[in-house]
């Protein structure tokens, strides 16, 4: 989140503490100019001797322990008035904003000054960016002379890689370069989705026909683009524009800033959900308000041990968790810096301060699932990791006994993923039975019935020749001359339809082919 956006959202969640002030102030007044001042005269001798036999007068008036423990006190009541500026994400839902690539397929990409070609760096750079964004929801568009939707909003990497490999100039139906209709589809794709997203143009350019719809645009979508062109290469209506540009490079450092920028989109996107809770910070108070305590161990002076006790443990005691587990935040376009196996001294030092549930959220939140998996104590967080590392059949037995919404709405997720479709309808009904408003709960349901009703429809055309135009044009049954014997014939028992999943696993075709004859049957539609 940038500076101006958390100074923007920054208030005080508990604000009726700030009323302590007005002792604190009252009391250290008194005893710093009147306590110490009176304690400072002596009835055997004059004021102007006093003075003079004096040892450390100066050092009197500079900082002294009730300065320390009234810096302390601020701190401390600083965080207990609970300091934000960000909202809790759902652990349950994606956490990053929704993402809608729109990819130039035109002959100009097919240039070899960006090594293998500009077309085939653009594919690669778009894998690694779905890598780090597990479980986000991602859009793809291909467009030339014409804008097509290849692969609606999914939550699964896997699925657009064979429609990326597939998509090449010859594909398309028409040349050309139609940048403000692929924005104007992208648009539409995210005016679906709970939070505003981002619209990720990879392209070498941008015709100067399509400026207006740029300029013009009213949308609270982030615009940025990835411009494949050579080192020192301008991108003349590109850099015009007011969106956030990324130069390709040969590293991943233009994939790190990409992630950074949809990162900040995300963080955005919650501060305008008014269904989560904001963050509390008061944690960080803790360690100021450690440092103050700290100085009240110093010779001659007597506040340290009053200080600990009265001021940073109320302060632990009160802010929600320890500000280890306190970092959640949603990272989830951030590559993981934690290694598959921790050193024993991290081991042991996990053990001694943190719960096996804390673990486990630290785990999680550094993206090693299955390390996750194996610390949660707590069923619902475990079957969660348990859905985010495949382990979808686990994570589904491991939810079951549980009677929240929200281990219904894990179990759905699990589901769909693993391909059982009627199931993951069941779990999704479960969730808004238990929780009507529950986010999210809807949308999923009816996309698990999209896809069910889209599975048995292709699979019956399928097995009828209908998808082929191959079908009869009627089916009629004739035995008006009486000739005709009724019998009954029984299958084997190896002869049945195929389920769902067998005729996903069965389709075996090239996607370059299939993608150009829908993109043609799609551009011959829109032609008035």
């Amino acid at each position: 989140m940038n500076l101006m956006g958390a100074l923007s959202a920054f208030h005080f969640l508990r604000p009726y503490w700030f009323l302590l002030l007005v002792p604190i102030a009252a009391l250290w007044w008194w005893y710093r100019f009147r306590f110490q001042q009176g304690e400072a005269r002596s009835p055997h001798f004059a004021p102007h001797l006093a003075r003079a036999l004096r040892i450390g007068d100066d050092a009197r008036r500079r900082f002294s322990p009730v300065d320390s423990l009234t810096a302390m006190a601020l701190c401390l009541v600083i965080g207990l008035a609970g300091p934000s500026w960000s909202r809790v994400a759902n652990p349950m839902i994606s956490q990053t904003a929704p993402l809608v690539i729109a990819l130039e397929v035109t002959p100009s990409m097919m240039a070899s000054d960006v090594p293998p070609t500009r077309l085939e760096r653009a594919a690669i750079k778009i894998e690694n960016l779905l890598a780090t964004r597990s479980g986000a929801q991602t859009a793809l568009i291909a467009y030339a002379g014409s804008a097509h939707l290849v692969v609606p909003p999914t939550s699964d990497p896997a699925l657009i890689k064979p429609y990326l490999e597939g998509l090449t100039p010859q594909i398309m139906p028409v040349d050309g370069d139609v940048s403000a209709q692929a924005l104007a589809l992208a648009d539409s794709v995210l005016a679906d989705q709970t939070v505003a997203g981002t619209i990720l143009f990879v392209s070498d350019g941008m015709s100067a026909s399509n400026r207006t719809a740029f300029e013009a645009r009213e949308s609270a979508h982030t615009l940025a683009f990835l411009t494949l062109l050579p080192e020192g290469q301008p991108a003349p209506v590109v850099d015009e524009l007011d969106a956030r540009q990324v130069r390709v490079s040969a590293d991943d450092s233009d994939v790190e800033s990409l992630e950074r920028t949809l990162a900040s989109a995300y963080r955005q996107a919650l501060l305008n959900d008014d269904r989560l809770a904001w963050k509390d910070r008061s944690a960080w108070l803790a360690w100021p308000a450690a440092f103050f305590a700290l100085l009240g161990f110093r010779r001659g002076w007597s506040l340290g041990a009053v200080a600990l006790v009265t001021g940073v443990l109320p302060l632990s005691l009160i802010a929600p968790g320890s500000a280890l587990a306190q970092q959640n935040d949603a990272r989830v376009s951030k590559r993981a810096v934690v290694t598959e196996a921790a050193s024993p001294l991290v081991a042991r030092l996990m053990d001694a301060f943190l719960t096996p549930d804390q673990q486990g959220r630290w785990w999680l939140e550094h993206r090693q699932y299955r390390r996750a998996s194996e610390q949660f104590e707590d069923p619902a967080w475990r079957g969660y990791a348990l859905y985010r590392d495949g382990q979808y059949g686990e994570a589904v037995a491991i939810l079951n006994p549980l009677e929240t919404a929200g281990a219904s709405f894990t179990q759905g997720l699990a589901l769909i993923r693993n391909r059982q479709y009627r199931e993951a309808i069941t779990a999704f009904e479960t969730t808004l039975a238990r929780d009507p408003d529950y986010p999210e709960g809807e949308r999923n349901l009816a996309l698990a019935r999209q896809i069910l009703t889209y599975v048995e429809e292709t699979r019956e055309q399928s097995d009828t020749g209908e998808d082929r135009g191959e079908g009869a044009d009627d089916v009629v049954f004739d035995n008006e001359a009486q000739r005709g014997v009724e019998t009954t014939v029984t299958g084997d028992e190896d002869d049945q339809l195929l389920t769902p999943d067998q005729w996903i696993s069965s389709i075996d075709s090239d996607t370059g082919d299939y993608l150009r004859q829908r993109f043609a049957l799609e551009a011959a539609e829109a032609t008035p």
